[in-house]
C-alpha cells in the first residue's frame, strides 16, 4: 500500500507540472503575439496642390542668325566688336559690324578684269557709232549719184555699166547702214554684259568682308584665323548670332499622351542645374505640329517664352519643366504613403471597410494612379482611394477622392476627413505574423522562420 500511494503522488505531481508548463507556454505565446500594435501616423493638412506635367527641354535663344560665307578663301583677320576687341564668343555686335575678312586677292583681280572688259566694250560701242556715221555719209553720197544716174539713164552721156555701178553702190550703202545699226546694238549688249560681270565681280569681292546682318551677341565662332573656308552648295557657317538674349525660349519634348493638356499661354515653371533652388517662369508660346518619333515614342516640341532681362539664363542649358495643368487651393493634403497602406489581418477594423474595385476597374484606375504618383494626373474624374484613421486599438477606413499628387503628398476630398485628423502611414511597433495570428501549427515557409528558430 505505501508503494502504491507513493506512485499515485508521483503521477499527480507530474501531471500538475505538465499543466503548469503548458499554461506558462500558452501564456507566453499569447503575450508574445498580442502585444499592442503601434501605428505610425501623419497629420492631415490643408493647403495648395499643383497638378502638372513634367518634361525636359533646352533653353534656346528666341531668334538666331547663322552667318556664313558665300565665297571661298582663307580667313585673314577678325573684325572688332562694340568695345573695340576682336570678334569672339560673347562679343556684342551691331548691324554692319565687320566680323571677319577673307583673302580677296583673286576676287580683286576678277573685279579689275571685269572693269577692263567694260572699258573695252564701251570703246567698241563708240567705234560702232563712228562707223555708223561713216556708213550714213556713204549712203547719202551713193543716193545722190544714183539720183543723177536715173535722170540721165543709159545713154551716150552715161554708159550702161556706169549706170549699174551707181545703182549697186546705193543698194550696198543701204545694206551697210543696216549692218552698222546692228553693230551698235551688239556693242550696247557687250557693254551691258561687261557691266553685269563687273557688278558680279565687285559683289564677290565684297563678300570677302563678312559683316553682321543684325544686332546681337556672338554665341558661336566656328572659324579661326588662317582657316580656309570653301563655299559649295551650302554656305559654310562662320558665326552664330543671337538677336536678343533678354527673351529666351525653352524647347520641350512633350509626350503625345500629354500634348492634349498643353495650350497657348499656359503657365510654366522650370529649373536649370546651373542655378539650384531658383525657379524660372514662362508661358507656352507655340506647339509645333511636326511630331518626331524616337523608339516608337511620339513627341511634340513645345516652345516656352520666358523673360531673361537679368541675363541669368544661358543658351542651351537643360531645363526641368513643369506645365501647370490645374491648381487646387484649400484642399486636404495627406502623405501619399497613407493611400498605399493596408492594415494587417490581425488589426481590428471598425466601420465598414471599403470594397475593393473589380479587376476591370482596377486595371482602368491603375494608369491614373500611376500618373498621379508622378504629378501627371489626368483632368478627368477623381480617382477613389481609402485612408485609415486610428480609432481605439484599431483603425477605420475613410473613403477619399484623389485629386492630384506629387512625389510626397496627395490632394484628396472627403466629407469624413478634416485637417485636424491623423491618418496611418505605417506600423511603428511589432506586428503579428502573417501566418494567421502566430498559430504554432501553421506551416513555416523558407526565409520566414521565427526569431526563436533563427536563434
Amino acid at each position: 500500500m505505501p508503494a502504491k500511494r507513493w506512485w499515485s503522488r508521483k503521477v499527480i505531481w507530474l501531471l500538475l507540472a505538465l499543466v503548469l508548463a503548458g499554461g506558462g507556454a500558452g501564456w507566453y505565446w499569447l503575450a508574445r503575439n498580442n502585444q499592442p500594435v503601434s501605428l505610425a501616423t501623419a497629420a492631415v493638412t490643408e493647403g495648395e496642390m499643383l497638378e502638372a506635367i513634367s518634361a525636359t527641354g533646352t533653353v534656346e535663344p528666341e531668334e538666331v542668325v547663322d552667318v556664313g560665307a558665300q565665297v571661298a578663301g582663307q580667313i585673314l583677320s577678325f573684325g572688332q566688336d562694340a568695345e573695340g576687341k576682336p570678334i569672339d564668343y560673347g562679343s556684342v555686335v551691331h548691324r554692319g559690324t565687320v566680323l571677319a575678312r577673307i583673302d580677296d586677292s583673286l576676287y580683286a583681280a576678277d573685279a579689275d578684269r571685269a572693269q577692263a572688259q567694260l572699258l573695252a566694250s564701251q570703246a567698241g560701242q563708240r567705234r560702232a557709232v563712228a562707223d555708223l556715221e561713216q556708213l550714213k555719209a556713204k549712203l547719202r553720197q551713193s543716193e545722190r549719184d544714183w539720183r543723177r544716174a536715173r535722170k540721165l539713164g543709159p545713154s551716150e552721156a552715161l554708159a550702161q555699166s556706169a549706170y549699174d555701178a551707181y545703182q549697186s553702190a546705193f543698194e550696198t550703202a543701204q545694206a551697210n547702214l543696216a549692218v552698222g545699226q546692228a553693230a551698235i546694238l551688239q556693242a550696247k549688249a557687250e557693254v551691258a554684259q561687261a557691266e553685269a560681270q563687273l557688278v558680279r565681280a565687285k559683289r564677290s569681292l565684297s563678300y570677302c568682308t563678312i559683316t553682321s546682318p543684325v544686332e546681337g551677341v556672338i554665341i558661336d565662332r566656328r572659324v579661326n584665323i588662317g582657316q580656309t573656308v570653301v563655299a559649295s552648295l551650302n554656305a559654310p557657317s562662320l558665326f552664330l548670332i543671337a538677336k536678343d538674349l533678354k527673351r529666351m525660349q525653352v524647347w520641350v519634348a512633350v509626350n503625345e499622351a500629354d500634348i492634349g493638356k498643353i495650350r497657348v499661354d499656359q503657365p510654366v515653371s522650370f529649373t536649370v542645374d546651373a542655378f539650384p533652388g531658383v525657379t524660372f517662369t514662362g508661358q507656352v508660346g507655340k506647339v509645333r505640329l511636326n511630331a518626331s518619333m524616337t523608339q516608337n515614342v511620339v513627341t511634340y516640341t513645345v516652345e516656352i517664352i520666358t523673360d531673361n532681362s537679368a541675363g541669368r539664363l544661358l543658351p542651351y542649358l537643360s531645363a526641368n519643366v513643369q506645365f501647370e495643368v490645374r491648381r487646387f487651393k484649400d484642399v486636404l493634403l495627406v502623405p501619399s504613403t497613407a493611400l498605399r497602406w493596408q492594415p494587417p489581418a490581425t488589426l481590428p477594423v471598425t466601420g465598414q471597410k471599403a470594397k475593393a474595385p473589380s479587376p476591370a476597374k482596377a486595371k482602368e484606375a491603375a494608369p491614373a494612379r500611376a500618373g498621379m504618383a508622378t504629378g501627371d494626373a489626368s483632368a478627368g474624374s477623381p480617382t477613389r482611394g481609402v485612408v485609415w484613421v486610428p480609432t481605439g486599438q484599431g483603425v477605420r477606413p475613410v473613403r477619399v477622392a484623389v485629386l492630384a499628387s506629387d512625389a510626397s503628398q496627395t490632394a484628396v476630398r472627403s466629407q469624413e476627413l478634416t485637417s485636424e485628423m491623423r491618418v496611418v502611414v505605417g506600423m511603428a511597433g511589432p506586428q503579428r505574423r502573417s501566418n494567421g495570428g502566430g498559430n504554432p501549427f501553421a506551416p513555416k515557409f523558407p526565409g520566414r522562420s521565427s526569431s526563436r528558430q533563427q536563434r
